[in-house]
This record gives C-alpha cells, structure tokens and sequence, in this order.
C-alpha cells in the first residue's frame, strides 16, 4: 500500500502527540520483547510523573502542574489514547480558575496514582502547583472504584500532616488493605501513615535524617551539577518508597540521598488500634529502630516486584534502572538496563504479569533547570520485562546499553 504525503504526515503527527498507540499497545502482534528490553508504551505532550497497572491490566498517568497549567491531571491511556480520568470535571481546575473551582473534589496538582490489592485506583494529589505553596483544602488520597470509574472515598488531609512546604509524593498500600504509606519530598520530609478504614493520618520521622535531603550528596547529569538558575540544586527529600510483598517491611530513600532505609511496618501503625499515641511512636523512637538496607545512590521510584520479590530502582544520574536482591543483605546493586532514552527514569508500576512500566519524567530538561526549557516537556511511558532468576533467586542481568 502506497501513502500519500498527507497520509504520511498525518500519521506521523498522531505517532507524536501519543494518539496511536505505541511500543506495548502496537506490539501486541509481534514477538514479545526480551528480557531487559525497553519498550515504549505511549508518548505525551506533557510532563509526566507516575503511572499504575490495574489488575485487569489497564494504566493510568498522571501529570503534575510542575512548570506548566496543565489541562490534564490523571489520565487512563486506553487505545492508545490518553481519556481525562475519571471525568473531564475532575480534571477542571486550573491555574488561572483556583477561586472559582474547589479544591476538595478537583485535581490540583498530583503526584502520583497507584492501584491497590483490591484492584481500585487511589490518586495522590498534594495540591503544590510548581511544588510551592499548598492549596487550601487541597491535599487529598482520592479512591477510585475502578468497576463504577467513579469516585468512591475522599481522606482529606489538614495541615498537620500536609502543612505549608509539603509535598506528598507517592504512596502504597499494605496487602490487607487497611493502611496507606506516603513520603513527603518537600521542604521538611516525612512519612504519612493513613488508616483506611478511618481516614485518620499521622506526620511521623518529620525532619529525621532518614527523610531529609543528604547535605553531602549532590545529584548531577553527565558529570555536571543539576542546579536551578538561582544556583539550587535537586532537594527532594523522602520520595521513593516501597512495601515488602508480605507488608511487613516499609522502604523509602530521598533523591538527594544515596541510602535506602527500612522500617517494620508494625512500629508505624500501633496508634491506629489505640486511642491513645504510644511513646513507641514518637519521632525519637522510631529514629532508632530505622535500618540502613543499602547505597542506592541518587534514586527517584522504588518498587518491590510481586513476581520475584526483587527491588527495581530508578537512577536518573546515569539513565539506568537497578536491581537489589532484598533476600541477600548488604547485597550491591546490579543494572538491569541503562538507555539514553530513559531519561529521568521515575515511577514504577507492575502489569498483571510481572512487566514493569516507568515513566520518564525528564526533570533535568524541565524549565526548573533549563529556563528556554518549554513549559509543556514531552515525555515517555516505557515497559521493560524483567529478567528470570534461577532456582537459587540470581539474576541474569543483561549487558547494559
């Protein structure tokens, strides 16, 4: 079949703007990909943080309002198209409207989507246009009833656990279904503990040295410092975060960081069964139950896979993906994949059938630090099939690219 040279640009546009779909969705007919390939899902016009996989395998984007007003927030990509999720409504608010549109029930600025053990979707909005200041009434865990695409249940949050210079980042859900755990990146790190059942939230490890920015560490691209105009560098706190299979264990690390940390989830969650804070809750004691699990490195997404248990870390300095055998301690790093194109890798999700999804987000190309940088950043939705491991639990990593 011959095209003719509208048809040809025609369909070149659509390829672009992510209207056909691409990579995963095209691929359908083909040979699957090998392990430790990278394979690209969608493109958007916009800049894009996280990304989630429902249990019947659909995917959902969301696009935070960073250096642009962006009309969409979260998204589900279906047929290669990207549908404002769950209605246009809710994607409403905007900039220039913030008096007239209510923060309660609008996205403002989110962060992050994920779906839970019961195969609902939960987004994360922490209502910091350009991670600035918080919308009043904005910060919000939002559930999604996924068989309805309706929303089901809204937690609010005050500004004891979203205050002023917050910014709740990414979050999980314990295999129960009763409690959600949340890192706050912003000014003042954190980790938010959410009791589902009652919607009530606790600030805990607020300014701990585990959910701060490492003052000795300086995140650089291709040898260089990354630094704002003003001369800032990246200061995101508390950001990655990652729950054992069984629930038992709490992972997080800040991108300003190298060390990945952990907790017993069991220390985080005793004043949701008492009425009264125990003292084994307070920052103090926590503090020192926290244990160093490993150097990562600069690291933006963590995810704990269901399929092999293993942990996958993005690492935006050198875009590469990493993997941590959390069954050894003290093991090191390998590469899973490091590909130019990953640029900025940052959120992960997890298909049905193990598949990890990650966005790349490309901060360091954002106006943050490139001012002739254009407000709306184009950026990729990626898929990679993880690699087998033996009957010992090793890994065949494949050469890096």
């Amino acid at each position: 079949m011959t095209l003719s040279t509208t048809t040809r640009a025609a369909l070149a546009a659509l390829l672009l703007s992510g209207t056909i779909a691409t990579g995963a969705a095209a691929a359908e007919a083909q040979p699957g990909p090998a392990a430790g390939t990278l394979t690209k899902v969608a493109s958007f016009e916009h800049q894009v943080t996280g990304v989630t996989v429902s249990k019947d395998g659909r995917v959902f984007v969301n696009f935070p309002r960073w250096t642009e007003d962006s009309a969409v927030s979260v998204a589900e990509v279906k047929d290669g198209r990207i549908t404002p999720f769950p209605d246009a409504e809710w994607n409403a608010w905007r900039n220039a409207r913030k008096d007239d549109v209510s923060a309660g029930d609008h996205w403002i600025c989110v962060q992050s989507v994920v779906a839970s053990p019961d195969g609902n979707l939960w987004v994360l909005d922490p209502a910091a246009p350009g991670m600035a200041a918080v919308v009043k009434n904005g910060p919000k865990l939002v559930e999604i009833d996924l068989k309805t695409n309706r929303p089901a249940r809204t937690i609010a949050f005050d500004e004891a656990v979203a205050p002023q210079g917050s910014y709740l980042n990414d979050v999980r859900f314990s295999p129960d279904g009763k409690t959600a755990y949340i890192t706050d990146s912003g000014a003042s790190g954190a980790l938010v503990v959410v009791d589902l059942a009652s919607g009530k939230a606790r600030r805990l490890l607020d300014g701990d040295p585990t959910t701060q920015p490492d003052k000795t560490v300086t995140v650089t691209y291709e040898g260089r410092p990354l630094r704002r105009p003003d001369g800032r560098g990246v200061e995101f706190a508390a950001d990655g975060i990652a729950l054992s299979p069984d629930g038992d264990t709490l992972y997080w690390q800040a991108i300003k960081g190298r060390t990945l940390y952990s907790l017993p989830t069991s220390s985080l969650t005793g004043w949701m069964t008492s009425s009264l804070v125990p003292e084994a809750l307070s920052d103090r004691s926590l503090s020192g139950k926290v244990e160093t699990v490993g150097d990562n490195g600069p690291a933006d997404g963590l995810i704990i896979s269901r399929k092999d248990g293993r942990m996958y870390v993005t690492s935006p300095q050198d875009d590469s993906i990493k993997v941590r055998d959390l069954s050894a301690k003290g093991s090191a790093l390998t590469t899973l994949i490091q590909d130019k194109r990953l640029r900025w890798p940052d959120t992960f999700a997890e298909g049905p059938d193990g598949t990890l999804y990650v966005t790349t987000s490309r901060i360091q190309d954002s106006a943050f630090y490139k001012p002739d940088a254009p407000a709306a950043l184009p950026t990729d939705l990626w898929s990679i099939k993880p690699p087998a491991s033996d009957a010992t639990g090793s890994t065949t990593i494949p050469s890096a690219r």
